[in-house]
């Protein structure tokens, strides 16, 4: 497990008045994440099926020094800027994990394919 890629799923509530800002900016923001940050491999932006203002972020990244190099990344920055005013509550990490599959060549592999959105 010493290449294992690290993942973090996350959970963000929106007021409801700024669902479509919200996810205007976070989609933006998600595709430029994958598209310049090279050590992003999945990031992926869902919706509670009971709550539309309830967003789940899963992200996979090739280690804790891409996690680190993503969250003083601009990119994230002005998202988080942008998107402050607009949450109900704090972001909240649910969980830190480490990949078992796919394997980091798998993911690799994927990642031309998450640029074709």
């Amino acid at each position: 497990m010493d290449d294992a890629m690290f993942g973090g799923f996350f959970v963000i509530n929106v007021k409801p008045e700024y669902r479509q800002p919200f996810l205007d900016a976070s989609i933006f923001q998600a595709q430029n994440v994958v598209s310049e940050e090279p050590d992003v491999f999945q990031f992926h932006i869902m919706v509670d099926e009971t709550n539309p203002n309830r967003f789940y972020f899963y992200e996979v990244f090739r280690n804790e020094a891409a996690v680190q190099d993503h969250w003083e990344s601009e990119t994230f920055n002005n998202w988080l800027n942008t998107v402050r005013k607009m949450l109900d509550g704090e972001i909240e990490l649910v969980a830190r994990m480490r990949s078992l599959f796919p394997t980091p060549k798998g993911f690799e592999a994927q990642k031309a394919s998450l640029l074709l959105w």
